[in-house]
């Protein structure tokens, strides 16, 4: 049963990073790739009818986690509280700006909410990011599972590291040209025009920094975390989850120049998908790893709730999560199709 549960925090994480994945990147690519007041409107009216909607995995991922592990979510939350209250406040900003752009018109103030929108997207993609490289890295728990990281110190990956070092900053690179890359797709499916065009010129240049990320990503976790290529080792099938991440990356590529959108935007999602459930299969059995005494790793069994009680939740998660997914398969279908602004 916890094992059970590990797969379906993991889940809902792959698809919050998937769904709100793109929106995060539409927010990068805002100022860039469009250029007139007409085409930020387009970028913001393609996920205006979903960007909320999308945060409900975050809700859910936190909830369940809250359920399935309270003893990683009370850890976490705790140690992690000062990156935990800079996300917060991002995700407000975001959701400010969007709100806020339109109900002046004068020239400065949406040009200053569009500033915010990008610059609060930017950050949580790296943000984001970083705080996977400290999962994957490990924090320096003590004997009651409980730890405190500064949000820096000197940046190297030691026994008392802080929030930011040379690995989850690099992590959180990594995050942030996938989802530029990401929303970059996202933009040239819902758009036309030379915003598409600008767009997809962005994810030409986005994908190559992915590439390079992911080899310099792959390689630091190997050296940071061992357990992660002796677990890839010990289970050989594992190499399924590297895999789809490589077909993903290489797929969005070829498919991208081709015309056809839709494909790579999928393939997009099968990348960001393949190196999560890579990542998630690497630390299994570890939910938090200790850096500084292994023994002390929050694992699914130290850190799950009652095994009755994880039962009885899997009865209401059920058909909690296929209401969930009625309402997105309505939205997604409800607003298909290319952008058409109105004049509001």
């Amino acid at each position: 049963m916890e094992t059970l549960w590990f797969c379906i925090v993991a889940v809902m994480i792959a698809m919050y990073v998937v769904f709100d994945g793109f929106d995060l990147g539409s927010g990068v690519v805002h100022l860039y790739a469009a250029r007139t007041d007409s085409e930020r409107r387009q970028v913001l009216s393609s996920i205006g009818p979903v960007w909320d909607g999308n945060e409900v995995w975050l809700l859910a991922a936190g909830g369940t986690l809250y359920f399935a592990f309270p003893a990683l979510y009370a850890s976490s939350f705790s140690g992690f509280y000062l990156p935990l209250m800079i996300v917060l406040w991002l995700l407000m900003l975001r959701g400010i700006a969007i709100e806020f752009r339109g109900h002046l018109r004068n020239a400065a103030w949406p040009a200053f909410w569009d500033a915010v929108f990008a610059g609060s997207s930017a950050l949580l993609t790296i943000f984001f990011g970083a705080a996977l490289g400290n999962v994957v890295r490990g924090v320096p728990l003590d004997a009651d599972g409980y730890f405190f990281l500064p949000l820096w110190t000197d940046f190297r990956v030691s026994v008392l590291p802080g929030v930011l070092d040379w690995y989850t900053v690099l992590v959180g690179l990594a995050s942030f040209l996938t989802l530029t890359a990401h929303g970059a797709l996202w933009v040239v499916l819902k758009t036309e025009g030379a915003l598409a065009a600008r767009a997809r010129r962005l994810f030409a240049m986005a994908w190559w920094g992915v590439v390079a990320m992911t080899i310099f990503v792959t390689i630091s976790t190997f050296r940071v975390q061992p357990h992660v290529p002796n677990r890839l080792a010990s289970e050989p099938w594992g190499a399924i989850f590297p895999l789809l991440a490589l077909g993903g990356l290489i797929g969005m590529r070829w498919l991208s120049p081709k015309g056809q959108d839709l494909r790579a935007f999928l393939a997009s999602c099968a990348y960001i998908v393949g190196m999560l459930t890579s990542v998630v299969f690497g630390v299994y059995p570890y939910v938090l790893p200790s850096n500084n005494n292994p023994s002390l790793s929050l694992d699914i069994y130290n850190a799950a709730a009652g095994a009755y009680g994880l039962r009885v939740g899997l009865m209401w998660f059920i058909p909690g999560m296929l209401l969930v997914t009625a309402y997105f398969f309505f939205v997604y279908r409800k607003f298909a199709g290319k952008v058409q602004l109105s004049d509001h």
